[in-house]
């Protein structure tokens, strides 16, 4: 490598450049994608590392993916070490071999020039279907991975660029929806290829020598924002804890994570040794999943200019015993790890540090609750999977802003969209009956939650599996509010049956619908943050105008009295009431 030094505006230029090719790959599979879970709702992380398998460019459409790959090249790499050839294409799904869960296929290529590994062109997908017991990935009911999915340890789908069909076929011939997964398989794989060229074009262009210095000032400059991010935080040790609903096996009991988030200068430790021992159902995390709800936690606090590389990891340390929930042991369960037991940490991490930097903590987001379902869609013809994914609730309110209006689950941020109903219908039997924001779901404070959604829908064919998984179901797991806010109320989903019964419906739980009957869901909102009798009143009474707070709760939880005729707000009444 080169002594000189290299210009910092074209260090901008390439590291921008990164970020692009993975934009790109990403692009491609929104376009090339045959299950809307890549292409309406871009359930997928893409990335470029570099030949020492350091990550050097991310797009993370699905945040909680975020620092998950960096486990599965090192997986690749350690098994092929040198056995690895231009024309490559390796897959990894294995949840205890670098991988977050079973869902969550990785396809890595590597991209050689001159004859020499340079890097790695990747993609990482949630697919809809992976075998195993359970509904579109998902089986409450599981109680090892083998009942979760095909495993699949580093493989390779092409050798040297050419197609490896005995692998390919032992996969495909594992699973339930063929024409879906292997249409999304060749999907990563041509979007690799389109990461793979724009490297080789910036390969061309500037050499190894001039990328790898930039490489290595774009994480050092990250390195540094992220340091001095932390720095901002007061020293000091701040604990606290967060619940999941249950393990889907032992639904009489919470499962908690603890996390002690140590600060000390510029660094900063999560310990999430004060959690429970790993369970029998599938809310078990693995340590790739822990991981990138802990940096998700921390990024989310910190000024969203900072990039993630190689470089925001070097001042982090993550403490996750063996054994535990959120690292569990072979062969756990672990296929919910990436909604419930992830909400969890994120939740308890943000928690800890609210009590150091109080005003950029967040108050709770509503977590992910909602069914999966899959079968035989007797209009189209063909099978279909499908997550339910417009159960979208509200984020939590912070110092200064309300939170979101149907953002998500915190371990999306945002990242997650809601399919085009009407696109929604043609592939799945389903006949949407109301799909609208749930008044009174936000948990009040000066800064208001963002509100949640009720939706129903209407089951088209017979025999359909639903598993219904996530959490919020308890008091102890609804958005908490902070700083005097309040909590959001807890999820409502119902089940009811053609005949006549109403079945409530519970996380991590499977169920099976007919044709005619009605799944029903309230999904909760946000969090308050901060007194609710401080928020204007001005805006209280907006806010009831839009039907987005009742008059009973403005009364009730704002001190704002206001006349259902006029619906003008009652002078004395608030002025008696907010004293």
């Amino acid at each position: 490598m080169s002594d000189t030094k290299i210009d910092p505006i074209l260090v901008a230029v390439i590291g921008n450049r990164f970020d692009a090719i993975t934009k790109e790959i990403g692009e491609t599979m929104l376009r090339t994608s045959r299950s809307p879970i890549f292409s309406e709702a871009r359930d997928f992380v893409t990335a470029v590392f570099d030949k020492y398998g350091r990550l050097v460019a991310q797009t993370a459409y699905i945040p909680i993916l975020m620092a998950g790959l960096p486990f599965a090249i090192k997986s690749i790499k350690d098994h092929y070490k040198d056995d690895i050839h231009e024309g490559d294409v390796f897959i990894l799904n294995d949840p205890f071999g670098g991988n977050n869960h079973p869902p969550d296929i990785n396809v890595a290529k590597p991209v050689f020039y001159k004859g020499e590994l340079q890097f790695w062109s990747v993609s990482k997908g949630h697919h809809a279907d992976v075998g195993g017991g359970g509904v579109a990935g998902y089986n409450p009911n599981s109680k090892s991975m083998y009942e979760e999915c095909i495993c699949i340890p580093p493989s390779r789908l092409y050798h040297k660029g050419q197609y490896q069909s005995d692998v390919w076929n032992l996969i495909l011939s594992n699973i339930f929806l063929t024409f879906l997964v292997e249409g999304d398989l060749h999907c990563q794989v041509g979007a690799c290829k389109i990461g793979d060229r724009g490297l080789l074009g910036l390969l061309q262009k500037y050499g190894t020598d001039i990328l790898y210095q930039a490489i290595e000032e774009v994480f050092d400059a990250s390195e540094r924002q992220m340091r001095a991010q932390i720095e901002a935080v007061p020293d000091g040790k701040y604990y606290a804890e967060r619940f999941m609903d249950h393990d889907g096996i032992n639904k009489d009991k919470m499962i908690k994570v603890g996390i002690e988030a140590q600060v000390q200068g510029q660094e900063i430790t999560f310990d999430l040794s004060g959690s429970d021992p790993q369970v029998v159902g599938y809310v078990n995390s693995t340590l790739p999943n822990t991981h990138s709800a802990c940096y998700l936690a921390l990024v989310t606090l910190i000024n969203p200019d900072v990039r993630f590389n190689e470089g925001v990891m070097r001042p982090v340390k993550i403490i996750a015993p063996e054994g535990l929930v959120v690292n569990a042991k072979h062969p756990a369960p672990t296929t919910c790890c990436t909604l419930t037991a992830a909400s969890a940490i994120i939740e308890a991490a943000w928690l800890a540090l609210a009590q150091a930097v109080p005003h950029l903590a967040q108050a709770g987001w509503a977590r992910w609750c909602a069914p999966a379902t899959m079968g035989f869609n007797p209009r189209t013809g063909r099978p279909f999977a499908d997550i339910h994914f417009m159960c979208k609730g509200g984020g939590g309110g912070t110092e200064g802003f309300d939170g979101w209006d149907h953002i998500g689950v915190v371990v999306c941020s945002g990242g997650l969209r809601s399919p085009d109903p009407e696109l929604h219908e043609m592939v799945n039997p389903y006949l949407l009956l109301q799909y609208e924001y749930w008044p009174d779901s936000a948990g009040a404070g000066k800064w208001r939650g963002g509100l949640g959604v009720i939706y129903r829908w209407r089951v088209e064919a017979p025999d359909i599996p639903a598993a219904n998984h996530g959490g919020g179901t308890r008091e102890e797991t609804a958005p908490y509010g902070l700083a005097g806010g309040k909590p959001a109320p807890k999820h409502q989903l119902y089940l009811k049956k053609v005949g006549g019964e109403v079945i409530q419906v519970d996380a991590e739980s499977l169920y099976h619908m007919s044709t005619g009957d009605i799944f029903e869901i309230y999904e909760s909102g946000g969090g308050g943050f901060g007194n609710p009798y401080e928020r204007p009143e001005q805006v209280v009474l907006l806010d009831v105008r839009n039907g987005v707070v009742s008059i009973e709760k403005a009364r009730e939880e704002y001190g704002v009295v206001i006349n259902p005729v006029t619906m003008e707000i009652d002078r004395n009444l608030t002025d008696s009431l907010r004293g």
